[in-house]
């Protein structure tokens, strides 16, 4: 999970950006103020910087500067200056990248993670492993072995109706992706739909209490889109 550290004083915007970014595999650290923003950024130590401007205790601009003096972490501005001679003075003075108030969250999304791409270390060449059994999708403690239709959660098989593991299992195969859902009924035509979609619902509560998801973590709601299996999060 990237750590995102968000600069903003405009609370309903960082609670916005905050929410969006939760859903998406992103932790994010907030500060309201500039000069608050250095003192988090040395105690968080984050992945990316998304950066205001108009900012109380300092200007961002004068946080951009300070911060690319101290480290090379990716800077990201919100800005809603639109003159291109301000947004090549940004990039001058440190900044990576810009997105332009107001803020299109799909847009940050984008940006934030074509940012860590471009500055993610060279992975090493990967150690020779075991090769997985086949048949089998494994998740930290999570193994579905669908080869005789067995779900061990920590060491221990959990009993499972056919609707369940069939749900669980389109999930699984579909790890780290949004699915609607339409998009889960299409797949799972064997699961009763009753024309307002409370059969997914209703089985996505059951997984979640088979596998103590209380606070909804390994499966995710993503509100207006659908449901997201966190493959990170079953360890």
């Amino acid at each position: 999970m990237a750590r995102v550290l968000l600069v903003e004083d405009d609370a309903r915007l960082a609670a916005l950006v905050t929410e969006y970014l939760h859903n998406y595999e992103f932790t994010v650290e907030l500060a309201a103020r500039g000069d608050e923003a250095l003192a988090r950024f040395h105690a968080c130590a984050p992945d990316v910087v998304v950066l205001d401007l108009m900012l109380p205790g300092m200007d961002g601009t004068d946080v951009c500067k300070q911060l690319r003096a101290a480290s090379g972490v990716p800077i990201l501005v919100l800005t809603a200056r639109e003159d291109t001679y301000d947004q090549i003075a940004l990039l001058e003075q440190g900044a990576d990248d810009f997105v332009n108030k107001p803020v299109q969250p799909r847009v940050l999304l984008a940006r934030l993670r074509a940012l860590l791409r471009r500055t993610a270390p060279a992975a090493p060449p990967p150690a020779a492993a075991a090769p997985a059994a086949p048949g089998t999708l494994a998740f930290g403690a999570l193994a579905i072995v669908t080869r005789d239709r067995t779900v061990l959660w920590r060491s221990q098989a959990v009993e499972m109706s056919n609707n369940e593991y069939k749900l669980l299992l389109v999930l699984a195969e579909a790890a780290g992706t949004v699915l609607s859902r339409d998009m889960l009924l299409k797949k799972l035509r064997g699961i009763d739909f009753d024309g307002l979609d409370r059969s997914i619902d209703n089985n996505i509560s059951k997984l979640r209490r088979k596998f103590d998801d209380h606070a909804a973590e390994k499966i995710k709601t993503v509100w207006g889109e659908g449901y997201l299996f966190s493959p990170s999060a079953w360890g």
